[in-house]
């Protein structure tokens, strides 16, 4: 009995370092556990600051109207060109859905007190859209404010003005995928109409977005319009389609455009209620939802196909030529 006591005490001495060991490693696993679920709160109390902050930013923000009497249209543009600078002015009539050629048709303008060329101060879509978490892009056109918005996982992170289908010609609603682009298209409908930085989203019935005239309503042939410059960002930030060797069939989808919404055919522009309330052109994130939930299996299934022909591409093309 005697002579297994060291070896006892030995096996005590192990046991006793594992079970040490062993606290230290749960105290470690604890501490990393509880290190995890910090930085998870702070980078969720940070998302939720910065939607936080977008929101006061724009409730700052008050608007009054300048109102341009036909008898004196002439003489109060040249007052409202006086005021302003020209990038001021181009900021205004964004805002009003109008460019610089287009001016002219004012007759009620919503000035905003603070000018941020971005416009994403008087963003009418949601900061965050926590539905669109795992989506990478994401496109709105919406017919009753006629502006659109791109999401990057839920982040908003542009908006701004366009002149969708006119009446007769209404741009197809729901969702549907950016196709092929091109740096200057001409317009199937006449080919005097130039269309610079097109992105295809309908092939067969020929719409896409492009620079065009924007009036201050919707005047398209079905297209949507843009100002040259979110034209320009909208062509390099889109992912198009990809299609098989030939080009004869669809491999994977681009970035999803969903286009919804109905205008006020006749009434008053939405955004000339913007001095009477400065949110009265918000879709809130509750709208936003209802429209994205219907499609999202879809587009997120689009999305991982997308990733898997591009993962496949590039194996294929590691690979060393036979």
């Amino acid at each position: 009995m005697k002579n297994l006591q060291p070896a006892k005490l030995m096996i005590f001495g192990i046991s006793l370092v594992f079970l040490t060991q062993c606290k230290k490693d749960q105290q470690l696993l604890g501490n990393e556990n509880h290190q995890t679920i910090t930085q998870n709160d702070s980078i969720t109390a940070a998302k939720a600051d910065s939607v936080k902050k977008a929101e006061e930013e724009k409730s700052k923000v008050t608007y009054r109207s300048i109102i341009f009497p036909k008898n004196k249209k002439d003489s109060a543009m040249s007052a409202f060109k006086k005021e302003f600078s020209a990038e001021e002015q181009y900021t205004i009539l964004a805002l009003n859905r109008l460019d610089s050629k287009n001016s002219w048709r004012a007759d009620t303008l919503s000035i905003p007190d603070k000018i941020d060329p971005t416009l994403m101060a008087y963003s009418p879509f949601p900061a965050e859209v926590e539905t669109l978490s795992n989506v990478k892009k994401m496109v709105f056109f919406s017919y009753p404010i006629q502006a659109y918005a791109l999401y990057e996982k839920g982040k908003l992170i542009k908006w701004g003005p366009t002149s969708m289908g006119k009446k007769s010609a209404q741009t197809k609603r729901g969702l549907m995928f950016a196709n092929w682009k091109k740096e200057l298209a001409i317009s199937t409908v006449d080919s005097e109409w130039k269309l610079p930085f097109n992105v295809n989203v309908h092939n067969t019935l020929g719409i896409g977005w492009h620079q065009y005239d924007l009036p201050g309503f919707p005047a398209s042939h079905s297209c949507l319009r843009l100002l040259m410059a979110d034209a320009k960002f909208l062509y390099n930030w889109v992912d198009t389609w990809i299609l098989n060797k030939g080009g004869a069939t669809l491999k994977a989808n681009g970035t999803p455009v969903i286009v919804f919404g109905d205008y006020n055919w006749g009434g008053k522009k939405p955004w000339k209620y913007l001095s009477d309330d400065s949110n009265s052109n918000d879709i809130s994130l509750d709208e936003i939802n209802d429209i994205i939930k219907p499609h999202l299996d879809k587009i997120l299934k689009e999305q991982q196909n997308r990733e898997e022909v591009l993962s496949q591409k590039a194996t294929e093309e590691q690979k060393p030529a036979a």
